[in-house]
């Protein structure tokens, strides 16, 4: 059986709806869980070269703009602005987006998981992409309507991962010296790898004073 690997030359990361004014309307995971897995997968695009394609509502928009703590990290990338449809390639500057990457696999997280989420993954299905979905970087209004979304997509083909799995993917092995600091860095966005890696840090400084 044949398993494909996502890569930087067949994989694109799309990031739907990261907006202040839905930040109320989710319960299927926290805030802070949302905005942290955002950055992650900006920090991947970054760092391992992965085609980024970032889309909010119109460039005026009532509900407010990208999480702030997001925008920081995607400094000047373009955002693609829509109109109101929830299927993201009903608006033509998205769909010739995704094309110009030339990348056949779509990673996509975002909000909202049974909207534009739901429907982008179906239309991207329908022009012949494969997707995976990243479940903690993807919020819907509550836990049972983020996972019937999810239950839908799954039965259709798409495949369901996490964040930090898929820097995993990209990464490797720890020996690919390359980009080891950007996997490391993209680790620290788990809280737990995090504080491991303090711990690490302060046993190493603890050594090397013991030494001297």
């Amino acid at each position: 059986m044949e398993i494909p690997t996502r890569t930087p030359e067949n994989t694109a990361i799309v990031l739907i709806d990261y907006v202040t004014g839905f930040a109320n309307l989710f319960a299927s995971q926290t805030i802070d869980e949302n905005i942290n897995g955002g950055i992650a997968l900006v920090k991947i695009a970054q760092g391992y070269g992965v085609p980024l394609i970032v889309t909010l509502g119109p460039e005026v928009d009532p509900r407010g703009g990208l999480y702030p703590e997001i925008a920081t990290v995607l400094g000047d990338h373009p955002i693609v602005h829509r109109a109101g449809s929830f299927n993201s390639f009903d608006f033509p500057g998205f769909a010739e987006a995704v094309e110009a990457t030339g990348r056949k696999h779509l990673v996509i997280a975002g909000l909202m998981t049974e909207g534009c989420i739901l429907y982008t993954s179906l239309d991207a299905l329908r022009r012949g992409y494969t997707v995976s979905i990243v479940i903690d970087a993807t919020a819907g209004a509550t836990p049972a309507i983020h996972d019937a979304a999810l239950l839908r997509l799954t039965q259709l083909g798409v495949t369901l991962t996490s964040w930090l799995s898929f820097a995993s993917e990209l990464q490797v092995t720890y020996d690919n010296r390359e980009t080891v600091g950007v996997y490391m860095d993209i680790q620290s966005q788990a809280p737990g790898f995090a504080m491991n890696r303090r711990a690490l840090q302060s046993a190493q400084l603890i050594g090397q004073l013991a030494k001297s």
